[in-house]
């Protein structure tokens, strides 16, 4: 979907209609943009950037709180649609999801036709518009999907693929971000062809483990299946404060509420898990993780909110200030089909 949550509120506000939107929070309590509308990104305003920043980006920047419910509700028709096509609907967050159409209940033979009345079918139903890409395979897909946006649609047939990637730089390659495409440009890796002329072991000197899988990427290989209804991996309660914390008992307080709120996650759904992990963020910006796994799951709100505890003792919480807090679990055991991922709380306050 494009801008999905701006979009949604200039559909609703004829007012918003053609003005900069950004979708977060507080700009003096430390909001963050989640969506930004096409207007405001001309100002460089982007999503996950501190709202002021975006505001000092864009004066004219008009600031809408975020309503998940209407989202979700908006999310639901769409997803609708997708399974009316095929049931491979793989959902990567609430507007965006992989479809695998080699076979489709509209017995369409061409994925770009069914992309397209995909698109109008969503435009009918919801008043948006969404972009798509269409290739052989899912990274090649995610690529296409954000190439002409908004309303976008983009085919990489097989016989293009080698063209495609021709085009690409270092930092559309799958787990490629900021840091590590620094790190590649460093090395003279420009461009995602530029990893070919590499061997595993230089570029295990500079990425590591992901090596391997860069280099696939690198020859337009994508393996995976779209996976339908694929089990939550995890679940995690964050939160930015608008003034750091510095007393320990307020941080400790707020740390044994999140972990309260991932267990009755877990509860409500009869989930169980290995794994907890707490995320300090102190006032430099300088975050740490602390996990802690046993061989026993367990979904006990007590059982972890000590051990979320624990782990807080291991770090600087309380000597240093504190901006953000978060606790996760991790090594779910379910049975329940959930999407990718849960998020209890955003960090738009």
């Amino acid at each position: 979907m494009d801008a999905f949550y701006a979009s949604v509120e200039q559909r609703d506000n004829p007012a918003l209609r053609g003005r900069p939107v950004a979708v977060g929070g507080d700009p003096t309590t430390r909001g963050v943009v989640a969506a930004a509308s096409y207007e405001a990104r001309t100002f460089g305003v982007r999503s996950a950037i501190p709202m002021s920043r975006a505001v000092r980006l864009c004066p004219s920047l008009v600031i809408v709180r975020p309503d998940f419910q209407k989202y979700r509700a908006v999310s639901q028709q769409v997803f609708a649609l997708f399974r009316e096509v095929t049931p491979l609907v793989e959902p990567l967050s609430l507007d965006e999801a992989y479809l695998d159409v080699t076979a489709n209940s509209w017995g369409e033979p061409l994925g770009v036709t069914v992309a397209r009345r995909l698109k109008d079918a969503i435009k009918e139903t919801t008043r948006l518009t969404a972009s798509a890409g269409v290739a052989p395979n899912k990274f090649l897909a995610k690529i296409a999907s954000g190439w002409k946006k908004p309303d976008g649609l983009t085919v990489v047939a097989p016989e293009r693929v080698e063209l495609f990637l021709k085009g690409l730089p270092v930092d559309a390659l799958w787990g490629v971000g900021p840091v590590t495409a620094a790190k590649l440009r460093e090395h003279g890796i420009d461009k995602l062809t530029d990893v070919r002329t590499r061997s595993q072991a230089d570029l295990e000197a500079v990425v590591g483990s992901l090596a391997p899988w860069l280099i696939d990427l690198a020859h337009g290989r994508d393996e995976r299946r779209v996976q339908p209804n694929r089990p939550s991996k995890s679940s995690s309660s964050e939160r930015t404060y608008a003034t750091d914390l510095s007393g320990m008992s307020e941080i400790r307080q707020e740390i044994d509420k999140m972990a309260r709120d991932v267990a009755a996650w877990l509860q409500k759904r009869g989930i169980t898990a290995r794994t907890v992990t707490i995320k300090v963020r102190y006032s430099d910006f300088t975050t740490v993780t602390r996990s802690h796994s046993t061989p026993l799951l367990t979904d006990d709100a007590d059982a972890i909110a000590a051990r979320a505890l624990a782990l807080l003792a291991k770090t600087e919480a309380g000597a240093r200030p504190v901006r953000l807090l978060g606790v996760g679990v991790h090594n779910l055991d379910t049975d329940e089909d959930e999407a990718p991922s849960a998020e209890l709380k955003l960090p738009f306050s």
